[in-house]
């Protein structure tokens, strides 16, 4: 093997891992806490973290490390290949005992993703993908729908944009979920469950590194609201958007979030 393929041989069999590790605190409750505003954490996110980080780390020392849980460390910004983990996205659905939790991983190499792992323990789905070889659920190829607007389509999202939306751009016939965890949701499109990935608010490098290769594997398209694709290992780790889905729709998505009168202060 390579060393690409290595990397992403380690960082499967590590996901595997830290989802199981996730899964032994998820059914008997978890203690937890708040580090600000509406924004949870548990003893597994530390646990997770520290599992994966150990792993990925002493496998490979001269890898940058950026997680949700860990204290940032600008080294870091200088390292070419970079390893980006949210060891629980989806904390709040964790604690609530909710099965819409995942636990996410990517190697990032100047600045883009080049492989990554998703993992649902609960439900025992595992996304995978490597840069160029697609992507899979439990070892099966998986691609985006071909839908290229949104009647009947099924969309992961709030309602707000369809609420902002003239009378007469209003589209008919389409379910509209949401998951907590917004890499879940991205896979969710990968593996044409859903049609797209509409989420108008920020994240961060974490939450969607691993899921953007994964969907991008499987065909789809990814960006902010804007039409700008991502980097990642930046300063700044914060994105102001995200929308995933087969290229038709996604095009379709971005030429009508052009009609939505934007809220006051709204970044995306």
């Amino acid at each position: 093997m390579n060393q690409l393929e290595q990397d992403h041989a380690l960082l499967l069999e590590t996901v595997r891992e830290g989802g199981a590790l996730a899964l032994s605190y998820f059914h008997d409750g978890v203690k937890h806490w708040t580090k600000g505003p509406d924004d949870p954490v548990s003893e597994a996110d530390h646990a997770v973290d520290d599992l994966l980080r150990d792993k990925l780390c002493n496998a490979q020392p001269t890898y940058g490390w950026l997680s949700e849980e860990t204290d940032d460390d600008p080294a870091r910004l200088e390292c070419s290949s970079v390893w980006v983990v949210d060891p629980i996205d989806g904390t709040r659905a964790f604690i609530e005992q909710r099965e819409e939790f995942t636990v996410c991983a990517a190697l990032v190499r100047d600045g883009r993703p080049v492989a990554g792992a998703v993992y649902n323990p609960a439900t025992e789905e595992f996304y995978e993908a490597i840069l160029g070889g697609g992507a899979r659920l439990n070892g099966k190829p998986i691609k985006v729908t071909a839908k290229s607007d949104f009647e009947g389509s099924r969309l992961l999202t709030g309602r707000y944009m369809f609420q902002q939306s003239a009378v007469k751009d209003k589209p008919r016939d389409i379910t509209l979920h949401m998951v907590n965890s917004i890499a879940y949701r991205m896979c969710l499109v990968a593996d044409g469950r859903y049609d797209a990935c509409i989420s108008l608010s920020g994240k961060c490098d974490w939450d969607i590194a691993a899921a953007e290769l994964i969907l991008a594997e499987a065909g789809g398209v990814n960006s902010n609201s804007h039409g700008e694709a991502f980097r990642y290992n930046q300063s700044d780790t914060l994105h102001k958007s995200v929308i995933g889905a087969g290229p038709a729709l996604h095009a379709h998505i971005l030429t009508f979030l052009e009609t939505i009168k934007r809220p006051p202060g709204s970044k995306w």
